[in-house]
């Protein structure tokens, strides 16, 4: 992946002392070996990934010095795929905007903008504006592909227009507030003898990609489906116990997501 998001995280493994390459946005070798490093430090599992609990460990979380500006305010609902600005109360506009997909949800919350780039490029299209999520490097930006707009496709970040983001990102300051509603996504705990379905189909499904599972795609959750998520489970340095709840899932997303190149934002 490319993007500030990822300077982000290469400025603060320099200041910890786990990076010596280059602030350039690229999540490339040498990141990677970096954040394996600074897993290993930190007693986390060394798979090279930002999750949530290496985002923490890094001290990425939103304890930040900037304050609420009260002028503005973003209300993003990820139900009807819009966002809207408003100034002091009053509605100024009104945008098309896309969002997370179930898998990888928008986070929904209240937040505040704590980082602001121009021209980030790629995915992230001509504006990037960051709030502040404990568990990720979320944001509202521009795209590449504004075919995707006004649809629930991403990885959680919120993508507009890239004429829309302009318009916003020039009248916004940093602190301004970001409220996200909306539902949130609950998948059921799959585990062996739970009723056949969709949800179990689509975790054979990434097993199958990632080489875990060579069984029938049946939604059955039977002995080969479990023995595939264990052993799964085991290389990821995660609780070997055959169930695919939240954390689990997450992970299955996360490497299906990289081993298939489907690193948009």
């Amino acid at each position: 992946m490319e993007g500030p998001d990822v300077r982000y995280v290469q400025k603060r493994l320099r200041e910890l002392g786990f990076y010596a390459g280059p602030e350039n946005g690229v999540y490339g070798p040498e990141t990677r070996d970096a954040v394996v490093r600074a897993q290993q430090s930190f007693g986390l599992a060394t798979d090279g990934i930002v999750g949530p609990e290496t985002y923490n460990a890094l001290g990425l979380s939103p304890e930040d010095d900037v304050t609420i500006a009260p002028e503005y305010v973003i209300f993003i609902d990820t139900l009807t795929l819009q966002l809207s600005l408003s100034r002091f109360g009053s509605q100024i506009g009104v945008f098309p905007v896309a969002v997370g997909k179930p898998e990888t949800p928008t986070p929904l919350g209240d937040w505040k903008i704590i980082q602001k780039v121009r021209n980030p490029g790629g995915p992230f299209g001509v504006r990037w504006m960051r709030f502040n999520c404990p568990w990720g490097g979320y944001g509202i930006h521009g795209t590449d592909n504004e075919a995707s707009i006004g649809r629930a496709v991403s990885h959680g970040c919120v993508r507009m227009y890239n004429d829309d983001v302009i318009r916003v990102y020039d009248l916004v300051p940093l602190g301004t507030r970001v409220k996200i509603t909306g539902n949130v996504f609950t998948g059921r705990l799959l585990r062996m003898g739970v009723e056949p379905g969709s949800d179990v189909l689509r975790v054979q499904q990434i097993l199958q990609t990632l080489s875990y599972y060579q069984g029938d795609l049946d939604g059955f959750f039977g002995p080969v489906t479990e023995t595939a998520v264990t052993q799964f489970q085991r290389d990821q340095g995660l609780n070997p116990d055959g169930i695919v709840g939240p954390q689990t899932y997450e992970r299955l997303q996360l490497v299906h997501d990289l081993a298939v190149g489907d690193t948009r934002p």
